[in-house]
């Protein structure tokens, strides 16, 4: 399809509007929706809607379509599936595109020994069963989140999440023996790494004790709570605490995972060994899949029959996620997402330079946000990062926000969009940041 941004219509255009009302009238309204149309084909840096608006792609599902909406590879092997059978259930009669993707993850993973992998639906469901996983295998109970978390919207994995609304507001009570200590944000705390992991650790210490501590989560790059990356060395003293005192470290690397920061995982750049990692999203290219993979003896400490579910590692799910790695390694998509750092840092550099509503630029790779401020006193300016991400919706541009304070706005492009298409939608988003 072509890859250009183009407005048919207004946003939305009369056939988007009719289905938003079938949508109003039979959908729950706890679902809501960003972009005011819908979808009828995507491809690489662009979605086209019902109206044939092509609108610029800045969020890939949230992370979801690294490779593209529509990859060939993924699509062939999806194909190929489906003709075969969909679904047997993997406990029942298993298969080998399953024990496949348990190969690739024990390939790529950055755990050393041999380690062992399970497959799910969700980020949320991967979450869970890794908190069960070193529950087992600690025969502790409690369980370390931190400050700006988001894990998922399950019972447990809300509990884990930091943000009230709209993820927790109303939904209690939550699970017990789940706690919160300080992380790292090194552009409001202003501490160094091992100051702010002196901090964590204390309260690890003194608020849980290590005795009854089974496992500590955390993203190695925080997603919805504003993408922040903590300060240098901060995660490898936390990690080096859990290791000396038997606690598991899970790296919840759902958002972050699969080339998306240039790396596999970015657990690489933190130079950490977790004992679990957590993934989804860009791991299938938009099929429905999440893995749990860590060291044998963690892994292995699951009664047979403790883990599983009707569609876990679902064999269409493999397929895609299969072809989708396949095309992360053949198209050099790591390298690509690093490409779209410094295009986007470089821009958004300049935007600041002269604009000192943009408090903070961060993260990794094609994982990138901007946090906007009040200039005079640092204070989260939330309305006006939600002005600037509408406008930039109306003008064809399909743009995220996200943040603990609603203040920050990320930029998660397929890793195949052009250069081009990049630059021209941080452009709507920039030009909508100076006319606010």
């Amino acid at each position: 399809m072509k890859q250009s941004r183009h407005l048919e219509t207004e946003l939305p255009g009369p056939k988007a509007r009719r289905l938003m009302q079938r949508q109003q009238a039979v959908v729950a309204r706890g679902v809501s929706t960003l972009m005011p149309t819908f979808a009828v084909r995507a491809e690489d840096g662009i979605v086209e809607d019902v109206d044939g608006n092509r609108l610029i792609d800045l969020a890939a599902g949230i992370a979801v379509t690294s490779v593209g909406a529509s990859a060939p590879k993924v699509v062939e092997s999806v194909q190929r599936q489906v003709a075969e059978f969909t679904h047997t259930c993997f406990m029942v009669t298993p298969y080998e595109g399953y024990v496949a993707v348990a190969e690739k993850l024990a390939e790529i993973t950055p755990i050393s020994g041999p380690v062992r992998s399970a497959l799910f639906n969700s980020g949320a469901e991967a979450v869970e069963n890794a908190v069960k996983i070193a529950r087992s295998f600690t025969g502790r109970q409690a369980v370390a989140a931190f400050d700006h978390a988001y894990h998922g919207r399950t019972s447990l994995t809300m509990s884990l999440t930091a943000k009230s609304m709209p993820y927790k507001h109303s939904f209690g009570p939550f699970s017990p023996e789940v706690h919160r200590v300080a992380g790292s944000y090194p552009f409001r705390d202003e501490l160094d790494g091992h100051t702010a992991a002196e901090r964590a650790i204390d309260q690890l210490r003194t608020q849980i004790g290590p005795e009854n501590l089974a496992a500590v989560i955390m993203e190695p790059i925080q997603g919805e709570g504003g993408f922040i990356v903590p300060a240098p060395g901060f995660l490898k003293e936390v990690v080096h605490w859990c290791r000396e005192n038997g606690v598991v470290f899970i790296a919840d690397e759902v958002q972050t995972g699969f080339a998306r920061t240039g790396r596999w995982f970015a657990s690489e750049y933190e130079e950490i060994e977790p004992d679990i990692i957590t993934t989804a999203k860009g791991i299938a290219g938009g099929m429905p899949l999440s893995a749990v993979t860590g060291r044998e003896d963690i892994m292995n400490a699951a009664h047979p029959g403790g883990l599983g579910g009707t569609y876990g590692g679902n064999p269409v799910a493999c397929a895609a996620a299969l072809s989708s790695m396949e095309t992360i390694d053949e198209q050099g998509l790591d390298q690509a997402a690093l490409r779209i750092e410094e295009l986007v840092r470089e821009r958004l550099e300049e935007v600041q330079r002269s604009d000192p509503r943009v408090g903070d630029i961060r993260g990794r790779g094609a994982m990138l946000a901007f946090e906007l401020v009040d200039p005079a006193t640092k204070a989260p300016d939330a309305a006006l990062t939600s002005a600037v991400a509408s406008a930039a919706r109306q003008s064809g541009v399909i743009t995220l926000t996200c943040g603990t304070y609603g203040n920050v706005i990320r930029l998660l492009p397929p890793l195949t969009i052009s250069h081009d298409l990049l630059i021209e939608g941080l452009g709507v988003i920039t030009d909508a940041l100076a006319e606010a």
